[in-house]
Formats: structure tokens, C-alpha cells, sequence
């Protein structure tokens, strides 16, 4: 675990724990939710910089060639199973 210590405003402070909001699930779930935000953010700015580069959208034959071709990459280098493996998710 990991011990944080933050300073707020008194009657921020305040208004959080009358809020329930100091608690260590609160905060843990603040923190989560903002990280997804986040990472959806910049998801939506990777699609906007695509669009406007004007790369063609990828068929799912060729996301799914990626997919598999990016797996079967990462199992060379990892020494696990190799393509066509039961493993393998399509």
C-alpha cells in the first residue's frame, strides 16, 4: 500500500468528508474514474489526430491481422505459444 498525503482548502476538506469523499474507497475510486477518463481522452485525441490526418479506417480483417500478428510477436519474444496455438483468441 501507499501512504499520500495531500493539503486542500479547509472548507474543501470539509465539504469531502461531509461528502464521504475522504475515505480510502472513495479516494481509490476518485482516482480510478479520473484515470479512465483520462485514458478515454486520449483515445478520443488519437482518433480526432487519425481522422484528421485523413488515414482510412482499418477493416476488421485488418485489425484482426494486427491483432494476431502483434500476439504472435510478443509470444516470439516471450517464449510462449506460437500462432495457430489453441491459445491464439480471433
Amino acid at each position: 500500500m501507499t501512504r499520500i498525503q495531500i493539503e486542500l482548502p479547509d472548507a474543501t476538506a470539509e465539504a469531502a468528508r461531509e461528502a464521504g469523499l475522504l475515505s480510502n474507497s472513495a479516494i481509490q475510486e476518485l482516482l480510478e474514474d479520473a484515470m479512465r477518463r483520462r485514458a478515454g481522452r486520449r483515445l478520443l485525441d488519437v482518433a480526432t489526430r487519425i481522422h484528421n490526418a485523413g488515414i482510412p479506417p482499418m477493416s476488421m480483417e485488418e485489425l484482426d491481422a494486427e491483432i494476431k500478428a502483434a500476439r504472435t510477436e510478443r509470444r516470439a519474444h516471450q517464449g510462449g505459444p506460437t500462432a495457430g496455438d489453441s491459445a491464439d483468441r480471433t
